[in-house]
């Protein structure tokens, strides 16, 4: 196959989404119910507007990652009732339902839909729009549970793996979750968002495949269990990097541990020889990775003496061992020792890259276990990280919602003893203005008719529920938030690729202030709403609640 086929291939591919269930049927049976009871009552030429956001930031911060997006994309262009679909409908809806639905089901697409949206990778807050959806009612209700379920996830995963590669600094990431992960799709996903929101790769082989993510991966503790002794090994032999005659990688590699042994300070027999057999082994296999899991046995006493015999005698043969990894135990003192030692064998044996050894931890880490490890003065320099991250297990659901804001050009609102519900009507347009510093100073919502906010230009900003909360800002920068991206049956602009989404998470989080995004207790972002539509939502809500009677 050319290169020009295998892009072609690889761009078909990711066109096509990596789920192939995400489909019209993906959806909760009150959408249909709800389009029959539309159609029965003629509201088949009705226009609708519905927004698509989220009330309250997820895991106790006060940012989140907007994405997902382009999987709602992919799901538009695809979107169709099959004759298997309709089939099924038929026999599951009530028998009193009337076939011209079904015939009018069967011709429905989403050409007449008009989709605005934040670019994949934003940062986001709550109450601003993620998504405005405009186009026939009926189409724009059944889209609802389908764009909810693909941005929920999404979003949530991201604004996790972000939240880690803050706590991780420069360190590197590698998500390792797809054996936690809830199903398939959970783990798909889950490496795809946690690459977007910073993570360098993951350990799962088909989301390197489909989305071109960087693969990692080592070896269990049951490969160094499937050894009991040094004369398990059926191949002992290794040919020098440069080419020439094979050399005994078993004599070379107990050679070095036992000139180590005073090093380490410990008993020679106390290194486990199943556990340096299985080293050797896998060394041989791959002599250019070589990156081992020490903590099987004992790490002081074992695991990074062989490791260290093994890698000093890969060096000899013109091989650079990668690291070790530590899966278990107090991770900030046995990252110290082994960097020790490392360090301690670069400058006795004058072996410079020795001392700067992979040291990756995996051993059930979340985002608060990064944050300690950073306080205790860790000398791990890479992570694996996997049930916290896949599963949320900090918060488990994002929470987005899918309200209607406009009917026919008629604005509508959902009222609620809870004021955080009350949604805010109409068609609007959001804007980000940003101080003299270059920060996002607050997010901006406004009806479509209103003058957009101009630079050095005085605007009042306005707390949607509060009165007394108002004040004038003077941005120096404004930026639009939303975009068309599907208009007239067709994607609007290029779609971008993972590595152009990951880099825009990257900088969008950088216009946020340190207080942000700090882990404790940080400073909430405002978003406020114009003059006007502070006073238009107040009318329409009055208008709206009932007026009680005392007696």
């Amino acid at each position: 196959m050319t290169e020009e086929a295998v892009s072609a291939h690889q761009l078909v591919e990711r066109r096509l989404g990596h789920n192939g269930i995400v489909q019209p049927l993906l959806t909760d049976l009150y959408q249909i119910t709800m389009a029959y009871a539309y159609w029965k009552s003629g509201k088949t030429k009705d226009h609708s507007v519905f927004d698509l956001f989220f009330r309250r930031n997820p895991f106790q911060g006060e940012f989140t990652i907007f994405a997902g997006l382009e999987e709602c994309l992919k799901f538009l262009e695809r979107f169709h009732y099959s004759e298997s679909d309709i089939d099924y409908l038929r026999k599951t809806l009530p028998s009193t339902i009337e076939d011209e639905f079904f015939v009018y089901l069967s011709q429905l697409n989403t050409n007449d839909v008009t989709v605005y949206a934040v670019p994949e990778g934003s940062v986001v807050f709550p109450r601003v729009p993620l998504m405005r959806i405009e186009g026939p009612l009926i189409i724009v209700q059944l889209l609802e549970t389908t764009l909810l379920t693909l941005i929920n996830y999404a979003s949530l995963m991201t604004t996790n793996a972000a939240r880690y590669r803050m706590a991780a600094g420069d360190l590197q990431l590698f998500e390792f979750g797809l054996r936690r992960a809830q199903g398939p799709d959970g783990g798909l996903s889950a490496s795809k968002y946690s690459y977007i929101g910073g993570f360098d790769g993951t350990s799962n082989v088909l989301a390197g495949k489909l989305f071109n993510i960087p693969v990692k991966g080592t070896h269990a503790h049951a490969y160094i269990t499937s050894f009991t002794g040094l004369n398990e090994l059926r191949t002992q032999t290794l040919i020098h990097k440069g080419g020439g005659d094979e050399v005994d990688l078993l004599e070379a590699s107990t050679t070095w541990r036992a000139r180590l042994v005073d090093l380490f300070k410990v008993v020679g027999t106390e290194a486990n020889d199943g556990e340096l057999a299985a080293l050797i082994s896998f060394a041989i296999a791959f002599p250019d990775g070589f990156m081992a899991l020490v903590d099987t046995y004992d790490v002081k006493r074992s695991g990074l003496l062989n490791f260290c015999s093994v890698a000093l005698a890969l060096h000899d043969l013109g091989y650079k061992a990668i690291g070790i990894r530590i899966d278990s135990g107090d991770l900030a003192y046995l990252s110290n020792v082994a960097r020790h030692y490392f360090t301690e064998i670069s400058t006795t044996y004058n072996i410079p890259w020795f001392a700067d050894l992979m040291i990756m931890a995996s051993n059930d880490i979340n985002e608060e276990t990064i944050l300690s490890l950073n306080e205790q003065g860790h000398k791990i320099n890479c992570f694996g990280i996997g049930t916290h991250l896949v599963t949320c297990q900090r918060q488990p659901a994002l929470g987005c919602v899918y309200k209607m804001v406009e009917l026919n050009e008629q604005a509508r609102i959902k009222l609620s003893q809870d004021v955080g519900k009350v949604t805010m009507p109409g068609r609007k347009d959001a804007y980000r203005l940003y101080s003299e510093s270059g920060f996002a100073l607050i997010d901006l919502l406004q009806q479509t008719y209103e003058e957009a906010p101009q630079v050095e230009k005085k605007v009042l900003c306005r707390h949607p529920f509060e009165e007394s909360k108002r004040a004038y800002v003077i941005p120096s920068k404004v930026e639009k938030l939303h975009r068309v991206c599907w208009k007239d049956g067709k994607i609007r602009g290029p779609l971008p690729n993972l590595k152009d989404i990951r880099e825009r998470v990257k900088t969008s989080l950088k216009t946020l202030r340190p207080d942000i995004k700090r882990n404790l207790n940080p400073t909430p972002f405002k978003v406020a709403v114009s003059d006007n539509l502070y006073n238009f939502l107040h009318d329409l809500w009055l208008k709206n609640a009932p007026i009680g009677e005392l007696s």
